[in-house]
This record gives C-alpha cells, structure tokens and sequence, in this order.
C-alpha cells in the first residue's frame, strides 16, 4: 500500500506535538510514522517516571515549535495549534486561534519573505492564551491598515485586532515578537472551563471523596489518578443503576456518548 509521506512542516509539527503532548498518543501520528511513534513511546515512558507533579485539572505548560515561514506550513501549525488547545481543554478558543496564527505567519511572509526562520510559541498569560510569532526581521513591524470592502490583502492585522482581546509587538536584541492574546474565561491558568455539565460532574465526584483532587491548585499525579478513577466508578455505578431498573446499559451509553460529542461539539464551534 502506497502512503503518501507527510510534508515537511507537517513531519515537524506533529512530531513536537507528540513530544510536547504526551496525551496525543499514536493519535497524534496522522499517517503511522514509526520514527515518530518510537519516540513518542520513549516520550510517554520516560514522563511516567518522572513527571509527578502534574495537575489533577489539566497542566498547561508553554511549548513552541520553530518552522520556516512558507505557506505550505500554515495548515500543519492550524492543526498543532487546535490538538494542543483540545487537550488544553480549550476547544472553543481553536477557531480564533487559528485565524490569529494564519495572519501572523502570512504576514512574516509578505513583509518579511518566504522561508524566514520563525518560531511559533504558545503558553498562558494568567487567565489568556498567549500565541507568539517570532522572527528574525526588527524592522518590519506589523501595522494596522485600512483597506477597501473589496480588497483582498491589507487586512491581516485588521482581523488580528479584531478577534484578539488584545495584541502588540515586542523587539528584542535578535528578534521580533508579535503577540495576541485570547482570554479563555477560566479563574486560573490551570483551571478549567465552568459548565453546567461539569459543575454537576464536580459535585457527583465530590461523594466519591476526590473533591480535594479537583481543586484547580492541586499538582500531583496521584489526585488526577484518583479523579480519573472516581469518574469511572461515577459511570458504571450509573449503567449499573439502569440496569438493575430495566434498561439497556449499553444504549444508555451510547446515547450518552452521541449526546457528549454533540455538546462538546457545540462548545468547539462557538
């Protein structure tokens, strides 16, 4: 069977997501690159061993990819950038997101020229996420312009401005730092998003004795365990409830199941 090999940005990024993001899993391999599963494997066994503190709500840590400006890299960044924010638990920021990191790209290729070392660096600034393109060029600074109804270029800063809560550009001794940042609604950069859903979920745990591990400040692998274990417990005590009064466990949950993807489905396209 042939397979087509995967460009070379695309290579670059899905591989950093792999080893930025031990959650990807052989998911993250779009085309079943074997160096690239490998190394994820190492990856996920040598974090194991010696990540401990991460937090029971999910642990955001900065990370950034570096890639030569071309167009052909932005739809491999597009599509780092929405599995990283997924499993940040962030779905609903990937549209702007996205949109965000298209323009700041295009524009270090307009303004500064195509193959230009860049670096994209992603992390959260308090309660925002924080997206960065840097590149080498201190002169070419980006601008907002007015273009006409009809024009098809000029607009890139324009449409940063407007999606983003706030933007700027920073020059440093090597590099330029242009920046936006998107706020996320959460209390605290490691918290997550309040929902119906989730509140309902928090307090059902909270019988099963994890509520200590829930708290957005707690960092320690076993509470997440424990959560995550409580959880399950939560789920099959419910099918076994179900059960026992005449239903059918299986279909509940595959009815729950269809009803969770379309909700969260809901969340991703707001």
């Amino acid at each position: 069977m042939n397979i087509t090999p995967l460009a070379r940005g695309e290579q670059k990024c899905i591989a950093h997501a792999c080893l930025i993001s031990p959650a990807l899993g052989e998911v993250g391999l779009r085309r079943g690159d074997r160096p690239l599963l490998d190394e994820q494997r190492r990856w996920t066994s040598r974090r194991r061993s010696r990540d401990m503190d991460c937090s029971a709500c999910t642990p955001r840590r900065p990370w950034d990819v570096p890639f030569l400006a071309e167009p052909r890299e932005v739809a491999a960044l597009r599509r780092l950038l929405r599995t990283h924010l997924g499993l940040w638990g962030l779905p609903e920021l990937a549209e702007a997101a996205q949109l965000c990191v298209s323009e700041l790209v295009s524009n270090v290729i307009t303004h500064v020229g195509p193959g230009t070392p860049t670096t994209l660096a992603v992390s959260m600034s308090g309660t925002y996420l924080r997206i960065e393109v840097q590149d080498p060029d201190t002169r070419a600074l980006p601008t907002l312009v007015e273009s006409a109804d009809d024009a098809e270029t000029g607009r890139g800063m324009a449409l940063v401005a407007a999606t983003s809560d706030r933007w700027g550009v920073q020059l440093l001794l090597d590099r330029k730092v242009t920046w936006v940042e998107l706020a996320t609604g959460l209390s605290t950069s490691q918290g997550h998003s309040e929902n119906v859903h989730v509140s309902r979920a928090a307090s059902a745990l909270g019988f099963y004795g994890v509520r200590h591990s829930l708290h957005p400040t707690a960092r320690n692998a076993l509470g997440a365990c424990v959560a995550q274990v409580a959880a399950i417990e939560v789920i099959a005590d419910l099918l076994h409830w179900l059960r026992v009064h005449g239903h059918d466990a299986d279909e509940a949950l595959d009815r729950a199941h269809s009803k969770f993807e379309a909700e969260a489905g809901q969340v991703t396209r707001r």
